[in-house]
């Protein structure tokens, strides 16, 4: 009989939570998706309220507290990561990413695939703040997802 890999648990510790944080408090809509969809995880969210809002600071300055709140929740024994805000995800994550190569961490980026597949005019709107609006990583979602259609 072949050998048969044994096929390694992503989550470690099925017991351990779920961090969630944001700039704020916007992300507690994202918290509340998550507890309604996954109603047996354990949750822990941290507001980065004494640092709001990230929209207008360096890219610096956010990569700097996406890696100290990504730590703290690494120290909490979270088993994986949600960076609930667009501008953290688009200054931050791949630092995180990189710092913690085997944590499952999940980003939020701007609906532009569903909208430009949607659109009937060919125009689609995005509202986000500076940070998103100018990061590298909004634009390669526009190359991607929207080349076609007029983002305002």
């Amino acid at each position: 009989m072949p050998d048969v890999p044994v096929i390694q648990p992503v989550l470690q510790n099925c017991d351990a939570p779920v961090g969630v944080f944001d700039s704020g408090v916007g992300g507690l809509s994202v918290l509340n998706e998550i507890r309604q969809t996954l109603p047996n995880e354990s949750l822990l969210y941290l507001a980065d309220c004494g640092h709001i809002p990230y929209g207008e600071k360096t890219p610096e300055f956010i990569i700097e507290r996406c890696l100290i709140i990504a730590d703290f929740f690494h120290e909490q024994g979270a088993k994986a990561l949600v960076v609930a805000c667009n501008t953290a995800t688009a200054a931050g994550v791949a630092h995180i990413r990189q710092r913690y190569p085997d944590w499952p961490i999940v980003g939020m980026e701007p609906a532009v695939k569903p909208a430009a597949e949607a659109t009937r005019s060919g125009v689609v709107g995005v509202l986000a703040t500076t940070g998103t609006l100018q990061s590298a990583r909004f634009a390669a979602l526009l190359d991607r997802f929207a080349s076609d259609v007029s983002v305002v």
